[in-house]
């Protein structure tokens, strides 16, 4: 059954939660103080990242009720700046071209700026879905 404000897909929950020791998952359903929690402790040593498995639909409804839908896709947002967020492309995906030729220049302000858009990434869609 599809939602009409579909904006997080469980299977890419599912795919990055193979990776949940560093809280991949957490960041992309908007969780970006569990996130840091399970980067810094390696999925609370294994243990949150085995219960995520189960928590993963709701963290999808969750996402779902949170951030609206619209022209910006967040999952193509997201793969954007997990594996060329150091140049800024997830940024000029969301149309911030001076930023995003920033970061390409910067390697994304040393690490830092790729930092701060894990941690508001979502928002930052949400932000331009909404009109805002």
């Amino acid at each position: 059954m599809s939602d009409l404000n579909d904006t997080h897909l469980k299977s890419v929950g599912y795919v990055l939660w193979l990776f949940g020791f560093t809280g991949s998952h957490r960041f992309y359903f908007g969780k970006p103080i569990s996130g840091t929690v399970y980067f810094f402790t390696f999925g609370l040593l294994g243990l949150g990242w085995l219960i995520d498995l189960f928590l993963i639909p709701g963290l999808e409804r969750k996402a779902e009720r949170r951030f609206q839908a619209g022209p910006v896709d967040y999952t193509a947002a997201w793969v954007l700046l997990t594996f060329l967020g150091l140049f800024g492309a997830h940024r000029m995906y969301l149309g911030k071209w001076l930023s995003g030729i920033i970061y390409l220049l910067t390697g994304g302000l040393l690490g830092l700026g790729y930092l701060y858009d894990l941690w508001t990434l979502n928002r930052q869609v949400d932000e331009i879905n909404r009109g805002r």
